[in-house]
This record gives C-alpha cells, structure tokens and sequence, in this order.
C-alpha cells in the first residue's frame, strides 16, 4: 500500500509540472494588454501595504466619526424593503426616479433644462463615470490636458483609453512670503493656452480640487471655458465636492457657462454627496497625504452611485461603453439618492439643506486640523472646499537612511520616513 501510495504522490506532482510547462508554453507571448503598462502602481495600494507590513495605524483606510443623515439611512431602508421591483434590474443607463430627480435638481443649477433621459448616465461610482467619459470620447493619439495637481486615475484612465496626457500646474500667486489659502493657487491663461494642440481633446479640471481645496472662480473657469470653444474641445469636470465649500466660496460650475453646456461633461458622486463613504480629510504636508477615511457599511450601497451629466449627443456615446461593462447600477441605491435629492429640492438653500449644514459641520473640523499642523510648526494652507489640506515640509530636516527610496520624489520618502521610522501612523 506505501509503494502505491508513493506512486500515487509521484504521479500527481508529475501531473503538476506538466500542467505548469503547458501553461508556460501557451502563455509564451505577451500575457497582458500594452494598455495596462505603466499604471499598474497605485499610490493608495502602496501605502496600505507599507502600513500593514509596519503596524502602523492606517490612516488611509479608517472609521467613520459620523454617520449619513438621517434622512438618508431611512430612505435606503424603505427602498429595500419596497417589495421585489427594488430588488431587480432598473433602466440600465438610470433608474427613471433618479435620473428624474438630477434633472429637476440641476436644471435650475446649470441654467438649461436638462433631459433626464438623454443627458444623463447613473454609473457606479464618479470612477466609472470619468473611465466611462475617457473610453467613449479619447481616441488613440488625442491629447487631453490634465490640471496638477490631480486625483491620481486621470492620467491612467487617459492612457489605457490611447490618449497622452498633457500636464498644467496651478501654481502659488505669490511671489514670496507664505501662501495661506487655496485660493492663492491660480491656472496661468498663457500657460494653459500654450498646451492646446491640434490633437487635444479635452481638459480635465477639478474643482473644488483634490487635494488643494481650490475652488475656482468664475472667471478662471470662463477663462478654461474660452480656450475650449476656442480648440473645439471638451471638458471633463470632477465636481464631486461641489457642496463642501468655506469661507464664502461659491461653487460654479463650468457647463452652466455660455457655450460651455454642449461640450461639459459633469462627474458627480452620491457618496460625496450625502456622506455615505464617510469622512475624509487629506492633510498634504508638502506633497505628503494624510488621509483619514471614515467607512461604513453604507459604503456597500452609497459609493456605487455616480453620474454624468452632458448634452445627450455626448451622453449617449458613454452609454455604450456603460452598457458593455457594468450595464446596470443597484436600484434600492438609486432610488435612495433619488429620495435624497427629492428631500433637498424643497429645502435648498435653507438652513434645513443637508447641503448647507454640512459644509458648517466640516468648517469646524477644518481649523481644527490647521490648529493641530500649526502646534507643531507648520503652516497650512486653508482649503477652500472639499476634504483636504495641504500644508509645507521644508521647514522639517529628515536624514533620510532608507536607501531603497533614493531615487523617489521628497513627499514620497517623508512619508515612507514617518511611517518606518518617525510615529505610527500610515500617511497615504
């Protein structure tokens, strides 16, 4: 019985290796797409990583301190217990009541009555609305003009759709002495001007910004809106952070420009709306993130909601790559938000607006972080929107002895310093 057993064991690992040989002879070319060269590292999961192999406490990936409102939580409840039809398929380009709700809610906002059918496209998350905007409208070879800083999937999402990413910095006003605001961050006219080609097609802007805060003004905005027309090219607008605003910044948004509607497409985003993936603050320490993310389960439901919002002869082309990948998004989500935005169109611009009481709550949490950098020595620059600040490292000498990062930009081995070496804490 032991020979046959030996035997046995000998022939399986035989089995093993062939099988193992066959995979490598039938896998002799190429394995992956050239489209996927190049973007394969991630910032977020390079840091989770490092924060795991360190015990450091990950401040990328965190719990939240509240909750969506009330309001919120109680209309996804009714949805998914509102019988079978919450539980199936809806239209696959936007459950009717959502798709009905943004336009009622926009149409006053941007100044055109918007199609709630043709003019726009519910997806999974602002994410599959930008990779949806880059796959249907950027062909090989077409330049799109990305403002820095930036969220880190645009340049990956233009390269895997064949496009060349072009970069413009905004850059600090002033000439010397301490920049102490977003708004001291501007976009220079000729600079901008000077990246247009006959090969680009569109321009990536995203206000307010992350991870400055920078919400731009009007005249910035018609500034960009002017060199579109001009170039006949598109805008792409990530305007996930629309309602977190201080300080007196208004959000505008470009597509409610003239000439600006038929070439704009809007990215926005039901978690980023209604607090459903929790809260967020990014400190920038120079080029340094420090994130602190609050999640909950809601994000098994919330974060799976975006959208885009364009003239339909723009629209209907990201159908068609929606159709082809995801197809459909989550009803009893869709039909919360839809709820929401039903909610806040009877109060909008009351003191009873979830849009109003929460950029007052994240106000305070705000300077209390600036509080917490200047205590220690560094100067913040106050955001003027969303969840992130930013504040500069020069002033803190590091002996750098981690060799293996010699050849990575300053925020990167600050950060990879701090968490190796300095406290515990992963800052992403």
């Amino acid at each position: 019985m032991g020979l046959i057993r030996n035997l046995a064991r000998s022939s399986t690992v035989i089995r093993q290796i062939l099988i193992r040989n066959n995979h490598k002879i039938i896998m002799a070319r190429q394995l992956h797409a050239s489209r996927t060269d190049g973007v394969d590292k991630n910032v977020w999961v390079e840091f989770t990583q490092l924060a795991a192999d360190y015990k450091a406490v990950n401040l990328g990936q965190g719990f939240p301190d509240f909750s969506p409102p009330k309001f919120i939580q109680e209309a996804f409840c009714k949805a998914v217990s509102g019988g079978p039809i919450m539980h199936q398929y809806t239209r696959a380009f936007g459950h009717p009541p959502l798709v009905r709700s943004l336009a009622k809610f926009f149409s006053r906002i941007v100044g055109h009555e918007i199609d709630p059918l043709e003019d726009i496209l519910v997806t999974v998350g602002a994410y599959q609305a930008l990779f949806c905007a880059f796959q249907a409208l950027v062909n090989e070879g077409d330049e799109v003009i990305i403002v820095e800083p930036f969220f880190d999937c645009y340049q990956p999402m233009v390269k895997m759709a064949g496009g060349k990413a072009v970069y413009v910095p905004l850059r600090p006003k002033a000439a010397s002495g301490a920049v102490l605001s977003s708004g001291d961050w501007v976009l220079s006219a000729e600079e901008l001007a000077s990246k247009f080609t006959p090969r680009t097609k569109a321009v990536v802007i995203n206000t307010p910004n992350n991870p400055i805060g920078k919400v731009y003004k009007t005249e910035e905005l018609q500034m960009i809106a002017d060199l579109c027309i001009k170039h006949d090219a598109l805008c792409i607008s990530d305007e996930v952070y629309e309602w977190l605003t201080y300080d007196g910044a208004k959000h505008v948004k470009i597509a409610s420009l003239p000439g600006m509607w038929e070439r704009t497409i809007t990215v926005g985003s039901a978690g980023k709306t209604f607090s459903a993936t929790g809260w967020k603050v990014v400190h920038r320490l120079c080029n340094v993130f420090i994130l602190f993310t609050a999640c909950s389960f809601d994000d098994l439901f919330w974060s799976q909601v975006g959208w885009a919002i364009s003239s339909g002869h723009i629209v209907k082309h990201m159908k068609t790559i929606h159709q082809n990948t995801v197809y459909h998004c989550a009803t009893a989500a869709q039909e919360a938000v839809a709820q929401g935005f039903e909610r806040e169109y009877e109060v909008f611009g009351s003191p009873e607006s979830y849009f109003q009481q929460l950029p007052a709550m994240l106000h305070l949490k705000r300077n209390k972080l600036a509080s917490c950098l200047e205590s220690v020595g560094l100067q913040p620059i106050m955001p003027q929107g969303g969840y992130f600040m930013i504040a500069d490292i020069s002033s803190v000498k590091v002996d750098y002895n981690d060799q293996s990062s010699v050849d990575e930009p300053n925020d990167f081995r600050f950060v990879k310093w701090l968490t190796k070496e300095k406290v515990n804490i992963a800052f992403s």
